[in-house]
């Protein structure tokens, strides 16, 4: 990314996009409040939504939940329309920032289309989600208490019953587990409300009867791709309960098709005393692409699933890793010229933005990026724990791949690689270096002596098993 493309982005401010995430802002607080107590402000704040929306296809519907909700009566296809308008108003900043973002770096993005849709799923067993997200809306987060947290569990374990539910239920399981970890919510001095409203809504959107997708939240393959496939670096995702090793690449398709950004995920479960490189050890079932990863290879895919989001689904007996691949020359030969992929309806939301790109030539003080008189903030909280890049690593280095996000109002960079100087020696370092195992000495050496808390839960799991 050069200067003057950093520069046109961070310059950009689309319309409209201040005045969207107030009304968002507005909403979000009628349900730290709970709509059962609406007062004349939040009540302004849900008409102030409904009006956002009007000439949209929502409008009606939203205009009617507005005042049906403002006189007291609060039902499921309220809450839907409300969660619609709201979802549909963070669509709109996220495509107004994603497309100054495009413009900046001159990436062609391919257009939405919508698959075809998978079977409706058992549409009774959502009932009871939706009862429990209306619950927790007329009670605000203020309001909520242990029994109405618990009263979540029975629906969570029938939906992970179902794998074509399995998504929504994890949602719903996360965003009940933030709410006991926080409790007592009545006399809590901060409350994460805006992340607290992006699950419910994204939840009850999931949720809706009139949706016939699959609601794993997986779109259906739209096409089965072969070709090399070059890694640009890895993004970990870390929960209490699960790990998500997220990989953008570049795919050179074997049709001779043009070149496109890709991602693949592999996920595994997981206890919260499990972290850090242990993390690695969680993900053994993918050797293949552990090992591009941990390499730096290239790897030969055949018949891998691409999803319409842009996302291959991972089978890792579909992969072969072949010869060297260097991050740092497919991002400066391929990462231009690479087709981006389309954003699903539901993914839209700006938080979610999070593109590859290669900044080079720049400084920095550790905390942003300073590239031709222009400041880029460094996001160094989602360096992740499992491998050997650092903040100190970040603050030497002169080149790095990342990830461009907006969040918090503003621009900022998530490396995923560096080149830096060490001890006047130029060093390279990747998120995924340590993915077969660490290669830092004292490093290694401090995790044995905290021992293998891995192969210690698997032991007893097996120890149980076999009783």
């Amino acid at each position: 990314m050069l200067g003057v493309q950093l520069a046109e982005l961070l310059d950009a401010d689309p319309p409209g996009v201040a005045e969207a995430l107030d009304l968002v802002a507005g909403f979000d607080d009628t349900l730290v409040h709970g709509l059962a107590r609406l007062g004349e402000e939040r009540a302004a704040a849900l008409t102030a939504l409904a009006g956002a929306v009007a000439a949209s296809p929502l409008g009606p519907a939203v205009a009617e939940a507005t005042g049906k909700v403002a006189a007291g009566s609060v039902s499921d296809d309220h809450l839907a329309a409300l969660a619609g308008a709201r979802t549909a108003l963070f669509g709109a900043v996220h495509d107004a920032r994603l497309a100054d973002l495009d413009a900046a770096l001159g990436r062609t993005r391919e257009a939405w289309q919508e698959p075809p849709a998978a079977a409706p799923e058992a549409r009774s067993m959502l009932a009871g989600s939706r009862s429990w997200l209306r619950e927790l809306a007329i009670a605000g987060w203020r309001g909520v208490g242990h029994d109405l947290i618990s009263a979540a569990d029975q629906t969570i374990e029938t939906l992970l019953a179902e794998p074509g539910l399995r998504r929504l239920a994890v949602l719903l399981d996360g965003l009940a587990a933030e709410l006991r970890a926080s409790s007592p919510l009545a006399t809590a001095e901060r409350l994460p409300a805006r992340r607290w409203a992006d699950l419910w809504a994204r939840a009850l959107t999931l949720s809706w009867e009139d949706d016939v997708t699959d609601l794993s939240g997986a779109a259906p393959a739209v096409e089965s791709v072969s070709g090399r496939l070059l890694l640009l670096g890895v993004d970990v995702h870390e929960h209490g309960t699960a790990v998500q090793a997220q990989v953008h690449a570049v795919l050179e398709p074997a049709d001779g098709a043009p070149a496109r950004l890709v991602r693949t995920s592999v996920v595994a479960a997981k206890v919260d005393t499990i972290v850090g490189p242990a993390l690695w050890r969680l993900l053994h079932g993918h050797p293949v692409l552990l090992t591009a990863l941990a390499e730096r290879r290239a790897l030969e895919v055949t018949d891998l699933p691409l999803l319409a989001g842009g996302d291959l689904v991972w089978h890792d007996d579909r992969a072969t890793a072949g010869e060297s691949a260097d991050p740092f020359a497919t991002a400066r030969i391929q990462l231009a010229g690479a087709l981006a992929p389309p954003v699903p309806p539901l993914e839209r939301h700006p938080v979610r933005i999070a593109e590859p790109v290669l900044l080079e030539g720049y400084t920095t003080d550790g905390s942003a990026l300073e590239l031709d008189g222009r400041t880029l903030p460094l996001d160094l909280d989602r360096l992740p724990a499992c491998g050997p890049l650092t903040p100190a690593l970040v603050a030497a280095s002169s080149a790095c791949i990342g990830l461009l996000r907006w969040d918090g109002g503003r621009w900022m960079v998530q490396p995923l690689a560096v080149q830096a100087t060490v001890k006047r020696k130029p060093v390279e370092v990747h998120g995924g270096d340590w993915a077969l195992g660490i290669t830092d000495p004292k490093v290694a050496k401090a995790e044995a002596r905290a021992g293998d808390a891995v192969a210690v839960l698997r032991e007893r799991a097996g120890r149980l098993l076999r009783k």
